[in-house]
């Protein structure tokens, strides 16, 4: 029985390839790929900090407030980029802004590397933070409205891929320049060639068409639908965006928060607030310093973060794999409950007293890993796969921007306040507290949050709001109706819209 079971799953494996790499495919493959640029910068750059930060406290003799601001001021700049990238991918589209962010991160990153004092780091890598914040939620935005269906997840998917192998290439060069009294400067500026490469790239490749047929250029939208989909199939998808967009009409800000659109955006808030909560960025900004209160020297705790950014990019390429084959709602509740008890360990292990830590270093380590791995196949990856399903076409940017600013934002709190945090109430209680935090997020995953699997956004509508499913007929009496209401008041006149 468990051989022919393993034998199912990689068949299943290998089909999922051959699907992803099919010939069909391969165009919308490409440009998932170069978007997920995007998602390396995120991850460089939070990556990267982790081992440039014992060399800078050593150089600048930081307190904790220092090596606070040093991680804090990008967080602050990425609440910024997330705030305003809504509208400018909106309005620019979405390529155009990932090129911007590119051609900011480029500029940031090497001015980093020559700021002469603290407060101009912080300056630096505040306006870093501004392109971070941008590419974190319009490169998932971008790669999922040029993907099919039934590859949408596995390829959205790909850009919580590209931010954990950001991660482990900026693990890699911080063991590879922590000899250096400056290698600090040499980590930050490294950085400047991905945002280069992401800047370059995004000449090349096209817009979406769900940003083309919403801008009345549905021709484009077609010569780009028709590279990776037959001619009649690109009809009916362009046929379909333009049928949604006439039964939402515009979105404002005002309307982000109304009824249709409300308990969505709950529940994409409330995911991006979890992620935070449970304290996974501590653990990658603060890893070499994590691993030092286990009685690691600097030298050491950098090199044993490269495991960490191993084990962190194997879980997001796992995940590539189940989110199209086995769902969303499985491996979020499941993660995250092995997120949970990776904290508690980790808890555990601090409460043991300095002589066993000393002992042990290698429960830290083991526990940090697991911790991770279970997060990447859970609240990593899923919540950017969610956003950006989730949401009305018309609404989509306002409030995948929305929910990315609160992310960034606990970011910079969860962060900020981590060591001073550990000094109040202690590493264990620390540790514990995330896990708490867990807890309450499976709580209300479980109760919330839709399976998104190969659904449509009314499907998804329906079942968030609690409404009965509806069949095919109904569904297509339900668009002419809306068609219908949008035509007599687009002509002044009619009933009010159809609301349900």
């Amino acid at each position: 029985m468990s051989t022919d079971t393993r034998g199912t799953s990689s068949d299943q494996t290998r089909g999922f390839l051959r699907q992803l790499t099919a010939p069909g495919n391969r165009f919308a493959l490409g440009i998932a790929i170069l978007a997920a640029l995007g998602g390396f910068l995120f991850g460089y750059d939070t990556g990267v900090v982790g081992g440039a930060l014992p060399l800078i406290t050593r150089k600048l003799h930081l307190t904790a407030g220092g090596e606070s601001w040093v991680t804090g001021s990008l967080l602050l700049g990425a609440v910024t980029g997330a705030a305003m990238s809504g509208v400018l991918a909106d309005r620019i589209g979405r390529k155009w802004t990932l090129f911007v962010a590119g051609v900011i991160y480029t500029a940031a990153a090497i001015g980093s590397a020559f700021c002469p004092s603290l407060l101009l780091l912080g300056i630096a890598r505040g306006v870093l933070g501004l392109a971070v914040g941008t590419a974190s939620f319009v490169a998932p935005m971008y790669i999922g409205e040029h993907s099919p269906k039934e590859l949408r997840g596995g390829m959205t998917a790909l850009n919580q891929v590209a931010i954990t192998f950001g991660i482990l290439i900026a693990y890699l060069i911080d063991d590879a320049f922590k000899g250096l009294t400056e290698g600090w400067r040499w980590m930050f500026a490294l950085g400047a060639a991905p945002g280069l490469i992401l800047a370059l790239a995004m000449l090349v490749v096209p817009e979406t068409p769900r940003w083309l047929v919403e801008h009345g250029r549905e021709e484009q939208a077609k010569e780009v639908l028709t590279k990776n989909r037959s001619g009649r199939a690109a009809d009916e998808e362009i046929k379909e965006i333009k049928e949604v967009s006439e039964e939402q009409g515009s979105f404002g800000l005002r309307d982000i928060v109304g009824d249709r659109v409300r308990a969505l955006l709950v529940i994409g808030v409330m995911m991006a607030v979890m992620q935070q909560l449970i304290g996974i960025n501590t653990v990658i900004y603060y890893g070499a310093t994590i691993l030092g209160f286990a009685g690691l020297s600097v030298s050491s705790s950098i090199a044993q973060a490269v495991f960490i950014g191993l084990i962190n990019l194997f879980g997001a390429v796992l995940a590539v794999f189940l989110l199209d084959r086995v769902g969303r709602r499985p491996p979020l509740l499941i993660g995250t409950a092995g997120s949970v008890i990776g904290l508690a360990v980790l808890g555990w292990y601090f409460d043991m007293g300095s002589g066993f830590q000393r002992s042990n270093p290698w429960i830290a380590l083991a526990a940090m890993m697991f911790y991770i791995l279970m997060f990447e196949i859970s609240l990593g990856p899923i919540f950017w796969v969610m956003i950006a399903e989730i949401f009305p076409l018309r609404a989509r940017a306002k409030a995948m921007a929305l929910c990315t600013m609160f992310n960034w934002l606990f970011n910079f709190i969860v962060s900020y306040w981590f060591l001073n945090l550990v000094q109040a109430i202690g590493r264990p209680e620390t540790f514990w507290l995330y896990g708490l935090f867990g807890v309450l997020a499976i709580i209300f995953f479980a109760w919330r949050v839709p399976e998104t699997k190969n659904r449509s956004l009314e499907q998804i509508e329906r079942e968030v709001h609690g409404e009965p499913q509806m069949t095919s007929q109904q569904l297509r009496e339900r668009r002419q109706q809306r068609r219908e209401r949008a035509a007599q008041r687009r002509s002044g006149g009619g009933p009010r819209p159809l609301t349900h």
